[in-house]
């Protein structure tokens, strides 16, 4: 993989983005988008082999991965002994310095090994250990660069991987302000995806809150990179150059469609919403290509023929009582019939939804908002007729 101390010759590697609950075929179609060759589609998890400059590529440009791993292998373990060994086998020299710090965090489910913290323990035992034959010294200070261990458990079955990314990939870097219960930023993207918008049809947040949706929006449609204004755990890997980073930042710079008119729009009734709607635009650069407007859900208009609207309306923890909520429902209903040539995309975990919005969707696609289980009400409408 490497010379001793040196860095990676470009060759494979197995990388692991993990994802949302009923995230995991948008994650793939990213991964396989950036050139990769993926490998499998589990829950929870896309695995892919790639070069190693995809560490860096994957998280500058993933925008519904939660983050991205390294694999360090797989093995079966009943046992604390053959945890031991089978982490004991693995070249962790290869990719660890002797100045690394390797904290070890754990999970297990449906295992006969259940005790996490012994899991954690017995793993970074079975590291030093490795890394003092290769090293050939006993004591580690780990005051270097951060190499965040998972041990993960599933049905006796070890994976073992290095976190890549540091904070969840969620961060971009602009929502410095926020109200009660954002949707993350990776979830807001899922749904413009999910929604096939396209940077020449109009899109339309009634509910903009934080301002998420239509700034996941804009940064599609100009293909700006979701990673470009942060940092990541790797970054200060000595395995991975700084050129590696530094050639993946200027080709996202390259790709991106700076000049493109986009008609993005968000509107909220709230006008402390709506002020940190227009900061956080300002903070990510898309200010100039989304319109942020006070104004209550009775003023639903658009000048454009098709479009789509994208929300996350309320559906219990941001209003009180029931028939609130339903009365919400039914006036969206209403409303949104009005815009006849429209499509329409609704993030709920209101169970009776459509009972209240008066109309069965077109599709329905069970997701999760953090531990809510939520649903994605999808109203197709007619295709836009295309002038010759």
């Amino acid at each position: 993989m490497k010379g001793f101390g040196g860095v990676f010759i470009l060759e494979k590697i197995e990388l692991i983005a993990t994802a949302t609950f009923g995230l995991e075929a948008l994650v793939a179609d990213e991964v396989r988008g950036l050139g990769y060759e993926v490998v499998s589609v589990e829950n929870g998890k896309v695995t892919f082999t790639a070069s190693p400059e995809a560490i860096c590529r994957a998280n500058l440009w993933l925008r519904t991965a939660d983050r991205v791993r390294l694999k360090m292998g797989e093995f079966t373990a009943t046992s604390f002994e053959e945890l031991f060994q089978g982490t004991r086998a693995l070249p962790w020299a290869d990719f660890l310095p002797a100045d690394a710090a390797f904290p070890v965090d754990g999970k297990s489910i449906k295992s006969a090994l259940f005790s996490v913290p012994d899991c954690q323990a017995i793993v970074k035992k079975a590291i030093v250990e490795k890394m003092k034959s290769t090293y050939k010294q006993q004591w580690f200070e780990e005051k270097g660069p951060i190499f965040r261990v998972e041990v993960a458990l599933l049905k006796d079955v070890v994976t073992l991987t290095i976190d890549t990314s540091g904070a969840g990939l969620h961060k971009r870097g602009y929502r410095d302000h926020t109200g009660h219960a954002p949707l993350r930023e990776n979830l807001a993207a899922a749904l413009v995806l999910l929604s096939r918008w396209r940077s020449e049809t109009a899109l339309l947040d009634p509910f903009c809150g934080s301002g998420t949706i239509p700034i996941e929006a804009a940064l599609i449609g100009l293909n700006r990179a979701p990673g470009m204004d942060r940092s990541f755990a790797a970054e200060s890997w000595p395995l991975l150059p700084g050129a590696l980073w530094k050639k993946a930042r200027e080709e996202a710079k390259d790709r991106a469609k700076n000049g493109e008119i986009l008609e993005i729009r968000g509107t909220d009734s709230d006008p402390d919403a709506v002020k940190r709607s227009r900061k956080n635009a300002r903070l990510s650069s898309v200010d100039d290509v989304i319109h942020f407007q006070v104004q209550p859900l009775s003023g639903l208009r658009s000048r454009h023929k098709y479009g789509k609207v994208v929300c996350n309306p309320p559906y219990g923890e941001r209003l009180g009582d029931k028939p609130e909520i339903q009365q919400l429902y039914q006036t969206m209903g209403t409303l949104f019939r009005r815009l006849e040539t429209w499509s329409y995309y609704i993030l709920t975990a209101y169970p009776h939804f459509e009972k209240h919005f008066g109309q069965r969707a077109t599709k329905k696609r069970k997701l999760y908002n953090g531990n809510i289980k939520v649903n994605f009400y999808q109203y197709f409408g007619p295709t836009p007729r295309r002038s010759r």
